[in-house]
């Protein structure tokens, strides 16, 4: 089959409706806005209090010396396990983390050269738009992403990617989620919560992508967050796909988070 690329890239809204862009929320301009006012009512503060203080009488200082404060004794805590720390088991070789290629699937080729590894550019490239998406990226701290794939028979192709933010002043994961879910919405489709997940869901589209000359495609997908990182699950084929297929897929690979 072809590189199931189109599933990849949420279908668009007419021009004339009301819907959000596919590139993330921009928070820059806001976050310097607050530190420029932060700054001036530091400069505002400092002059009025220099004013107050230069009229009064000259205040005593308190000694230099001061009590020692009591150390707690005995061992600290013992750190947590790489099964218990989160954090530890993201931090590691992402690839890890997503799911095996199941007995008797075939390797895809789009998938060839890669090494698990998609990079900023990979992913941008993924929508419409990638010159718009490629900027917003890097500005909403984009990490990496790691990426699996197979092929079921003639029947079905599967993708997963495990897309990883940095976060320092967002919660990009989430939002990147909400996004594709909202796109996920636009088509003819059965949805369902991923248990588990708290805003986890899965997408069956009931009508298949039609083509002059081709078969028809169904597709379905899931989009889910943890922590940092964003799931993204694409299965399309010449069959329908049943909600059962999907629902694994997406719960089995949470787990894994």
């Amino acid at each position: 089959m072809e590189e199931p690329e189109g599933a990849a890239e949420p279908e668009r809204a007419p021009a004339d409706e009301a819907a959000p862009s596919p590139r993330p929320r921009r928070r820059g301009r806001t976050t310097l806005l607050i530190a420029a006012a932060a700054v001036l009512g530091v400069v505002a503060g400092t002059c009025t209090g220099y004013l107050v203080q230069a009229d009064r009488e000259p205040t005593k200082l308190p000694p230099l010396s001061q009590p020692v404060l009591a150390q707690a004794k005995g061992p600290g805590p013992e750190p947590l396990s790489a099964a218990q720390d989160r954090k530890l088991r993201t931090d590691g070789d992402l690839r890890k983390l997503l799911l095996k290629k199941p007995k008797g699937a075939k390797d895809v080729e789009w998938l060839e050269g890669m090494d698990g590894w998609m990079d900023m550019a990979g992913y941008a490239d993924l929508y419409e738009e990638p010159g718009e998406v490629f900027p917003d990226l890097v500005e909403n701290e984009f990490r990496r992403a790691a990426v699996t794939g197979w092929a079921e028979g003639e029947s079905y192709t599967v993708e997963i990617r495990l897309v990883q933010f940095r976060q320092e002043e967002t919660l990009q994961a989430d939002e990147v989620t909400d996004n594709n879910q909202y796109w996920a919405d636009e088509d003819a489709t059965d949805s369902w919560d991923l248990p588990g997940t708290g805003d986890g869901m899965v997408y069956v589209h009931r009508k298949p992508e039609t083509e002059p000359g081709y078969l028809p495609v169904y597709s379905a997908e899931a989009h889910a967050w943890r922590g940092d990182i964003a799931m993204e699950i694409w299965v399309s084929g010449t069959k329908a796909i049943p909600k059962s297929k999907i629902m694994d897929l997406a719960r089995r690979q949470m787990e894994r988070l």
